[in-house]
Protein backbone atom coordinates (compact mmCIF):
# COMPACT_ATOMS: atom_id res chain seq x y z
CA UNK A 1 0.00 0.00 0.00
CA UNK A 2 1.12 3.36 -0.33
CA UNK A 3 2.84 5.01 2.38
CA UNK A 4 -0.12 7.78 2.95
CA UNK A 5 -3.47 6.58 3.31
CA UNK A 6 -5.85 6.91 0.58
CA UNK A 7 -9.25 8.02 1.02
CA UNK A 8 -12.66 8.63 -1.09
CA UNK A 9 -11.13 11.37 -1.83
CA UNK A 10 -8.58 9.92 -3.98
CA UNK A 11 -10.84 8.08 -6.37
CA UNK A 12 -10.64 7.53 -9.40
CA UNK A 13 -6.80 7.99 -8.81
CA UNK A 14 -6.28 8.12 -12.51
CA UNK A 15 -8.13 11.45 -12.33
CA UNK A 16 -7.02 12.57 -8.75
CA UNK A 17 -3.65 11.22 -8.07
CA UNK A 18 -2.07 10.10 -11.97
CA UNK A 19 1.14 10.06 -10.33
CA UNK A 20 0.49 7.13 -8.42
CA UNK A 21 -0.59 5.07 -11.14
CA UNK A 22 2.02 2.96 -12.80
CA UNK A 23 1.62 0.20 -15.32
CA UNK A 24 3.39 -3.37 -15.16
CA UNK A 25 6.81 -2.01 -16.09
CA UNK A 26 7.01 0.81 -14.14
CA UNK A 27 5.38 3.59 -16.46
CA UNK A 28 3.19 6.36 -15.32
CA UNK A 29 0.27 7.40 -17.16
CA UNK A 30 1.71 10.55 -18.28
CA UNK A 31 4.21 8.07 -20.45
CA UNK A 32 1.59 6.45 -22.37
CA UNK A 33 0.72 8.08 -25.23
CA UNK A 34 -0.41 7.63 -28.73
CA UNK A 35 3.46 9.11 -29.90
CA UNK A 36 5.21 6.69 -27.33
CA UNK A 37 3.00 3.97 -29.08
CA UNK A 38 3.29 4.73 -32.15
CA UNK A 39 7.67 4.25 -31.29
CA UNK A 40 7.27 1.00 -29.74
CA UNK A 41 8.00 2.35 -26.40
CA UNK A 42 4.39 1.26 -25.11
CA UNK A 43 3.46 -2.09 -24.89
CA UNK A 44 0.40 -4.28 -23.75
CA UNK A 45 2.49 -5.12 -20.50
CA UNK A 46 2.29 -1.40 -19.74
CA UNK A 47 -1.62 -1.43 -19.71
CA UNK A 48 -1.90 -4.30 -17.58
CA UNK A 49 -3.63 -4.08 -14.32
CA UNK A 50 -0.90 -4.25 -11.48
CA UNK A 51 -0.94 -5.79 -7.97
CA UNK A 52 -0.49 -2.45 -6.36
CA UNK A 53 -2.91 -0.54 -8.25
CA UNK A 54 -5.56 -3.12 -7.28
CA UNK A 55 -4.58 -2.83 -3.27
CA UNK A 56 -4.23 1.04 -3.81
CA UNK A 57 -8.31 0.14 -4.88
CA UNK A 58 -9.17 -2.01 -2.24
CA UNK A 59 -8.10 1.10 0.16
CA UNK A 60 -10.19 3.43 -1.19
CA UNK A 61 -12.97 0.89 -1.31
CA UNK A 62 -12.31 0.34 2.53
CA UNK A 63 -12.42 3.43 3.16
CA UNK A 64 -15.20 3.86 1.76
CA UNK A 65 -16.74 1.35 3.96
CA UNK A 66 -16.93 -1.25 1.17
CA UNK A 67 -15.23 -4.26 2.99
CA UNK A 68 -16.47 -6.76 0.57
CA UNK A 69 -15.25 -4.97 -2.83
CA UNK A 70 -11.94 -4.20 -0.78
CA UNK A 71 -11.23 -7.92 -0.25
CA UNK A 72 -12.22 -8.94 -3.91
CA UNK A 73 -9.57 -6.61 -4.97
CA UNK A 74 -6.86 -7.60 -2.57
CA UNK A 75 -7.60 -11.67 -4.06
CA UNK A 76 -7.16 -10.10 -7.62
CA UNK A 77 -3.86 -8.34 -6.31
CA UNK A 78 -3.20 -12.02 -5.83
CA UNK A 79 -3.76 -13.52 -8.85
CA UNK A 80 -2.08 -10.94 -11.29
CA UNK A 81 0.89 -13.38 -12.12
CA UNK A 82 -1.11 -16.41 -11.40
CA UNK A 83 -1.24 -17.94 -15.35
CA UNK A 84 -4.23 -17.73 -17.37
CA UNK A 85 -4.92 -21.21 -17.46
CA UNK A 86 -4.51 -22.02 -14.24
CA UNK A 87 -7.38 -19.17 -13.78
CA UNK A 88 -9.32 -20.68 -15.89
CA UNK A 89 -8.36 -24.02 -14.55
CA UNK A 90 -9.93 -23.22 -10.87
CA UNK A 91 -12.29 -21.10 -12.16
CA UNK A 92 -14.09 -24.38 -13.33
CA UNK A 93 -13.68 -26.21 -10.98
CA UNK A 94 -15.40 -23.67 -8.74
CA UNK A 95 -18.36 -23.76 -10.83
CA UNK A 96 -21.47 -25.90 -8.94
CA UNK A 97 -21.13 -29.56 -10.11
CA UNK A 98 -17.47 -29.53 -12.13
CA UNK A 99 -15.34 -30.50 -9.26
CA UNK A 100 -15.32 -34.85 -8.40
CA UNK A 101 -14.49 -33.82 -4.64
CA UNK A 102 -13.88 -31.71 -2.07
CA UNK A 103 -10.05 -32.88 -2.60
CA UNK A 104 -9.98 -31.23 -6.02
CA UNK A 105 -10.78 -27.89 -4.58
CA UNK A 106 -7.83 -28.34 -1.67
CA UNK A 107 -5.53 -29.19 -4.14
CA UNK A 108 -6.22 -26.20 -6.28
CA UNK A 109 -6.06 -24.03 -3.03
CA UNK A 110 -2.99 -25.88 -2.00
CA UNK A 111 -1.53 -24.76 -5.53
CA UNK A 112 -2.50 -21.46 -5.25
CA UNK A 113 -1.07 -20.62 -1.61
CA UNK A 114 2.57 -22.55 -2.35
CA UNK A 115 2.90 -21.73 -6.06
CA UNK A 116 1.92 -18.25 -6.22
CA UNK A 117 1.87 -16.84 -2.49
CA UNK A 118 -2.19 -16.36 -2.89
CA UNK A 119 -3.25 -16.76 0.73
CA UNK A 120 -6.49 -14.83 0.42
CA UNK A 121 -7.46 -16.63 -2.72
CA UNK A 122 -6.50 -19.70 -1.17
CA UNK A 123 -9.00 -19.45 2.16
CA UNK A 124 -11.82 -18.61 -0.51
CA UNK A 125 -11.25 -21.72 -2.57
CA UNK A 126 -10.90 -23.58 0.87
CA UNK A 127 -14.45 -21.93 1.77
CA UNK A 128 -16.16 -23.26 -1.37
CA UNK A 129 -14.62 -26.63 -0.75
CA UNK A 130 -16.42 -26.47 2.86
CA UNK A 131 -19.50 -24.74 1.59
CA UNK A 132 -19.90 -27.26 -1.38
CA UNK A 133 -19.27 -30.14 0.47
CA UNK A 134 -21.99 -29.32 2.85
CA UNK A 135 -24.58 -28.27 0.37
CA UNK A 136 -23.44 -31.80 -1.78
CA UNK A 137 -22.69 -29.75 -5.21
CA UNK A 138 -19.44 -32.37 -6.15
CA UNK A 139 -21.95 -34.42 -8.05
CA UNK A 140 -22.08 -34.02 -11.70
CA UNK A 141 -25.39 -31.85 -11.69
CA UNK A 142 -26.02 -32.44 -15.49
Amino acid sequence: MSEERLSIADYPLAEKRPEMVRGKRGKGLNEITLEALLEDRVTLEDLRITAAALRQQAEIARAAGRGTLAANFERGAELVDVPEDTIMRIYELLRPGRAQSQEALLAAARELREQYGAKGMAAFVEEAAEVYERRGLFKKRF
